[in-house]
């Protein structure tokens, strides 16, 4: 494949929604923008925040489109949330949808040859479990009888705001009186023992034997949920065990500040953009 990918590019996007995996709970549906040209394209799967008890795949819409547009299969599914399960549900949905989508990909003129994966929030915590622990076999708990022989392991990883200490997160939303933020956190680590296990820092302060693929972490400053203090430690704790980290801190920005369209969305957008292009320059060089 021609692992190019350009942010300068500009493709129309054809956007449709398919049914992903059904549940005891609900169907999840998956939604999937397409850039219209030759390719095949990169691939690249879109997790949802929402801190696991809310949020779906339109939640990232403006993000996913704008990088599909510059040429890229972008692919938002949901994901399970923790009143319709706990812990490690949401992390198996993704593991899950990974390895659909790198079955899938050829047939939506994408190339799964270097799967990239964007998560925000919540979304980036389930999408950093996976990154480093590709094979768990608990994440890897539902079978794709299709190809049995595909894996979750990533290229690349792309976050906003990620909750990379999930135990820090919930003492900040206590210092700070946050009752509901402090519910959903006990409604998805809903066994005392998981919030440690399903933790991204305690799992390299553990030195457990984990894949660190190159990581992005978009930050806001005066984010007072996942505060930069969190990103910073886990950043330098990622670079101590060998892997490649970026952290971006974006001024006067608070949790979900790309949500709503501003300059400060918009470069966001960029910045994801160039990030997956280095990876992608950094893999055809190597290859």
């Amino acid at each position: 494949m021609t692992l190019a990918y350009n942010p300068a590019n500009l493709f129309a996007v054809k956007v449709w929604e398919v049914e992903f995996r059904n549940t005891d709970q609900r169907t999840l549906i998956a939604r999937i923008y397409q850039p219209q040209g030759t390719g095949p394209f990169p691939v690249l799967l879109d997790l949802h925040g929402g801190a696991w008890s809310r949020k779906d795949r339109y939640a990232n819409e403006p993000m996913a489109r704008a990088i599909a547009a510059a040429g890229m299969l972008v692919v938002s599914p949901d994901l399970r949330i923790s009143s319709e399960a706990p812990y490690p549900a949401a992390v198996q949905d993704a593991h899950y949808a990974i390895r659909w989508l790198k079955h899938k990909a050829l047939g939506w003129n994408g190339d799964p040859t270097h799967f990239g994966v964007l998560g925000s929030s919540s979304g980036g915590h389930v999408a950093q479990l996976i990154a480093m622990r590709p094979r768990d076999a608990r994440y890897a708990a539902i079978p794709l009888p299709e190809a049995p022989h595909l894996d979750a392991t990533i290229a690349y990883l792309a976050t906003r705001s990620p909750i990379s200490n999930p135990v820090a997160r919930r003492a900040q939303a206590e210092k700070k009186g946050n009752a509901a933020m402090m519910k959903k956190s006990d409604a998805f680590f809903s066994t005392p023992d998981s919030i440690h296990d399903g933790n991204p820092q305690e799992i390299l302060e553990r030195k457990e034997k984990v894949q660190l693929p190159p990581l992005l972490i978009m930050q806001g400053e005066l984010d007072d949920n996942v505060i930069p203090p969190i990103q910073e430690k886990f950043a330098a704790t990622y670079r101590s065990a060998g892997g490649e980290c970026q952290l971006e801190i974006f001024k006067d920005c608070e949790h979900e500040w790309t949500a709503v369209p501003s300059p400060e969305a918009d470069r966001s957008h960029e910045m994801v953009m160039a990030f997956i292009a280095k990876q992608l320059r950094a893999l055809q060089k190597a290859a």
